[in-house]
């Protein structure tokens, strides 16, 4: 029987006391889709291209209790899907929850759980393609030993999605956590104490505060609910980074860096866009400088970072080569609601409107026809195409012959 740490304990003991996440089980399959979690689309957004197969291996580490565990499934019928989490409870409510909604039953490939502490992911046999890390790492003892660990569980060629917390974007959930732990002195590990103690403080303290005014209007829709409440506030353990800590989790990895999977958020053109000159001076940044004043200046909307890392190798491709994309076969993005439509959802959720020419090409993508073999039956040319692929509209597999 594994044993735990006393830090690792305590977390345990807040997700038995309060799963997370607290959504409600479902009689049918969830809504929708996150595209980091469909392999094929997260595989495209690192690389830039279909992967070669669909027969893989996710690991979903620090699952609770499984709503993502249950995208894993329903988004990818070829994959074997393992989850690991510290709490039994969670794991029993996760696994509950693929059973009802029918997933499990749908899926023809293997789906197991592991108890776990993530620092122990070598007990869990085999290497896998996927590994889906997401709000886990920041609440072990040692992030840096958690995130070693699962590398050593990455294949060659595969990616590791990860969502920790950002220090500047969570200023003053971390000022309610420290007051929270004061009150607690005589109470400390007793979470539903906390929840009455965070609760109280947000009923008396002053509209005007800061810290009721930043909980008002970012995060008291999900914290109605006790388990996101405690989660936020009553946590016993976390760690907050900043683009420096983050890069310093990064490099322990021992994997590459491919890029933040909100891509938008990291543009400085969206907050200093209208000077030219200090958009000169940005460029001359490093990326790394770059991402470090952009969270400087926008402190409030980076609450978070979301990110890929890969192992190599790697097949990216960029498709500026004209023969290498006319061969190769492109397929609608498996991650668009409302297609076939001229007025449709991206993978983000954000709305978009086709040309007719974008339109016509996206309707002949088939799965079958080459770029070439399409663009002699519909009015569309490469600049098109590539539009399409790099809007994430169409992914592209690259022809072997």
């Amino acid at each position: 029987m594994t044993k735990f740490s006393p830090e690792s304990s305590a977390v345990q003991q807040l997700y038995n006391t309060y799963p997370f996440p607290p959504e409600p089980l479902l009689n049918e399959p969830p809504p929708g889709y996150n595209w980091r979690w469909n392999w094929i689309a997260a595989y495209n957004f690192c690389t830039g291209r279909k992967p070669a197969t669909e027969n893989i291996r996710i690991l979903d580490a620090g699952c609770g209790t499984g709503v993502g565990t249950e995208y894993l499934i329903l988004l990818n019928p070829h994959a074997e899907i393992v989850g690991v989490d510290i709490s039994e409870k969670a794991l029993e409510i996760a696994q509950k929850r693929i059973q009802q909604s029918g997933v499990a039953a749908n899926h023809n490939h293997p789906i197991s759980f592991h108890h776990l502490p993530l620092e122990e992911a070598d007990k869990i046999e085999g290497e896998f393609d996927l590994i889906n890390c997401v709000g886990v790492l920041h609440h072990l003892p040692d992030p840096i030993a958690g995130i070693k660990a699962l590398s050593k569980k990455l294949a060659p060629g595969g990616i590791f999605h990860i969502f920790v917390y950002a220090e500047l974007g969570r200023w003053e959930i971390q000022l309610m956590q420290k007051a929270i732990s004061l009150l607690q002195t005589e109470t400390k590990g007793d979470y539903k104490d906390g929840v009455f103690v965070g609760r109280k403080l947000f009923e008396l303290l002053p509209e005007n505060n800061r810290i009721v005014k930043r909980e008002k209007e970012r995060w008291s829709l999900e914290n109605h609910r006790d388990e996101s409440f405690a989660d936020m506030y009553v946590h016993p353990q976390e760690t907050d980074y900043n683009i420096d800590t983050l890069f310093e989790l990064i490099e322990a990895s021992g994997l590459e860096f491919i890029g933040f999977s909100n891509p938008q958020y990291w543009q400085l053109e969206r907050l200093i866009g209208e000077s030219e000159e200090l958009i000169k001076r940005g460029e001359k940044l490093s990326d790394r400088q770059r991402y470090r004043l952009i969270e400087l200046l926008d402190p409030e909307n980076i609450t978070h970072y979301e990110f890929f890392l890969g192992k190599p190798p790697l097949n990216k491709i960029n498709w500026s080569e004209d023969e290498t994309l006319l061969s190769a076969i492109p397929e609608t993005h498996p991650c668009l609601h409302g297609w076939p439509s001229k007025s449709l959802l991206n993978y983000d959720y954000q709305p978009i409107h086709l040309s007719d020419a974008e339109y016509n090409f996206m309707q002949a993508c088939d799965g079958n026809l080459t770029v070439k073999d399409i663009l002699t039956k519909v009015s569309a040319d490469l600049e098109i195409v590539r539009s399409l692929q790099q809007k994430q509209l169409i992914i592209l597999t690259p022809n072997p012959h």
